[in-house]
């Protein structure tokens, strides 16, 4: 039975944990599509086409283990699970998307949802040279409080992949400001709930943030009033050129490359066969 383990240490709660915690979980799942077992249906295919695969790792041991950062509720974790990792490690901070993966994972003993912060959880939980795959998807990255932090896990993803095993990370490169209506982008609509984010680019941080308000109209029948709830965080700004530098900087090699609708990039990398410096 899949169970939500403490973290090893305490951790912090930055502003984005507490955006989660407070407001943006109650709506992830429905914002991604509301069936968490298509999610990862579909999510096991992409991690297929990129060629995360328990066999790539080199080692009898190596490659079994499968590192999902900033997992949310879960689907790229139940597709790792699915694709055959012997075990997978989901690491989030939001204790309700942790509680949502470990009641929908239940009868996946290979998925340990795991509270730990992202920045410290592969030096803290994973033994050096030992993970197959580590993604870290869904934007988690911007999330990070500085580009120190950014660059810092690369190097801590270089050292726990075994070599030859794989790591992916999907971004949003936001350093270029949205002007006018190209501000607010729809992110779901049914008849009881709307999504929409409004980006603002302030100038008291220059361009290392981008402020990212949540706006979530809902009712409660169809002739009901519409409520609006909203609330508001930072995201970094992290240029594609400067993440495609650190990720060689931590001795990643990159394999492929894709770019996606709202500014998202997806960066599938290796581990060499050299010993990867923190």
């Amino acid at each position: 039975m899949t169970t939500t383990t403490p973290a090893p240490t305490p951790v912090p709660t930055p502003v984005a944990v507490d955006h989660y915690d407070r407001f943006l979980a109650e709506h992830y799942t429905w914002m991604l599509g509301g069936d968490l077992d298509a999610l990862a249906a579909g999510q096991r295919a992409a991690l297929a086409g990129w060629g995360v695969t328990p066999g790539s790792a080199i080692g009898t041991a190596a490659g079994s283990l499968a590192v999902d950062l900033g997992c949310g509720p879960g689907h790229t974790s139940l597709a790792l699970a699915a694709l055959g990792f012997d075990s997978v490690l989901a690491v989030d901070l939001s204790r309700p998307l942790l509680g949502e993966l470990a009641a929908h994972a239940a009868h996946l003993p290979a998925v340990r949802a795991v509270r730990a912060d992202v920045r410290t959880a592969l030096r803290e939980l994973v033994r050096p040279g030992s993970a197959g795959a580590v993604v870290c998807l869904g934007d988690t990255l911007t999330h990070l409080p500085t580009r120190a932090d950014v660059a810092a896990l690369f190097a801590d993803v270089a050292a726990a992949l075994a070599p030859g095993g794989t790591a992916v990370f999907a971004y949003r490169d936001l350093t270029v400001p949205l002007t006018g209506t190209d501000r607010f982008l729809p992110v779901r609509a049914t008849e009881d709930r709307i999504m929409t984010c409004f980006l603002e680019y302030p100038d008291d941080y220059d361009d290392y943030t981008v402020v990212v308000h949540d706006l979530v109209h809902e009712r409660d029948a169809p002739d009901a009033t519409w409520t609006l709830t909203a609330r508001s965080y930072r995201k970094l700004r992290l240029s594609h050129a400067w993440v495609l530098e650190q990720l060689r900087t931590a001795g990643l090699r990159v394999r492929r490359e894709e770019s996606g609708a709202g500014g998202m990039r997806t960066v599938v990398l290796e581990r060499g066969c050299g010993r990867p410096g923190r």
